[in-house]
């Protein structure tokens, strides 16, 4: 009996600690949204006081800041630019990447690994070089202040890394289950299509993810080769139109990041289970 009480009394003890270990994680990454949300509907007194507390509410909350976010900027259509830029980059970025990435898997010997590597090393040239020859491609294309100028620059940092990071996913399929379906009659496109890449949908997803987030958050590119506010992205406009000077929105400011990240938030983590997921394993299985 004292046995399994102690056992018992071990077991709670664990879980305890596991749940508080993981609350504290929980909470540690939830504060940066919870203090977005609080101070978008903080009042300018309630922010600027240095003897109210900062995590609560001093004065009731107000409407304001999203009032000067969305009737005072553009945010509404910095909010599309963001979502049209961001899906031509993905398609063009999947269209480019997959095929590359299952070419260069495929590819036998020190050849293909040599090419992977190259292509990932151009993914690490900092943007801060390339965006002065970029804007004279631009240029001469005819493309200046064009969300088009963005769709264009923006693959040059996606598709590399991406090419890389689908090279992994394709290394871990076993050449056998391509082969036995081409032995069923499929094509190796066929075999690509309708084995490949279902097989590799959580790659395939974590692309998406990754270039859409990088096109959020890019700032160079976005603030050289777009001038008219009509055309900013998100990641351009936000801090041009709302910081002014000395002068901080700090509400609007932060309602415009909220607004915006919360979305990314939610996406990563509804397929977080498909990023860690073994797929491959299973269809070896």
């Amino acid at each position: 009996m004292d046995h399994r009480v102690t056992s018992r009394l071990r077991r709670v003890a664990f879980d305890s600690s596991r749940f508080g270990l993981l609350a504290a994680f929980a909470a540690f990454a939830a504060f940066p949204f919870y203090w977005m949300l609080i101070t978008t509907f903080k009042q300018q007194r309630d922010l600027v006081n240095t003897s109210y507390n900062p995590f609560l509410f001093n004065d009731p909350p107000t409407l304001e800041n999203l009032e000067v976010l969305f009737f005072e900027t553009l945010y509404g259509q910095w909010l599309m630019n963001t979502a049209i830029v961001g899906v031509l980059v993905v398609l063009i970025t999947l269209v480019l990447a997959i095929p590359a990435g299952y070419s260069l898997s495929r590819l036998t010997g020190a050849l293909g690994q040599q090419l992977g590597i190259g292509i990932f090393l151009t993914y690490l040239v900092p943007p801060t070089i390339l965006f002065i020859p970029f804007s004279r491609v631009v240029a001469q294309l005819g493309l200046q202040d064009s969300l088009w100028s963005l769709v264009v620059v923006y693959p040059s940092f996606t598709v590399p890394f991406c090419t890389w990071l689908m090279m992994g996913f394709f290394k871990a399929i076993p050449r056998e289950l391509e082969e036995a379906a081409m032995v069923d009659g499929l094509s190796r496109l066929g075999a690509f299509i309708r084995v490949v890449i279902p097989i590799s949908i959580a790659g395939v997803l974590t692309v998406v993810i990754f270039s859409f987030t990088l096109v959020m958050q890019e700032f160079v590119y976005g603030l050289t080769f777009i001038t008219s506010s009509a055309n900013l992205t998100v990641s351009v406009g936000v801090p041009t139109f709302l910081v002014r000077g000395d002068v901080y929105f700090w509400g609007s400011l932060m309602g415009a990041c909220f607004i915006s990240s919360v979305p990314i938030a939610v996406l990563y983590n509804f397929f977080v289970n498909r990023f860690v997921a073994g797929f491959t394993v299973g269809a070896i299985k």
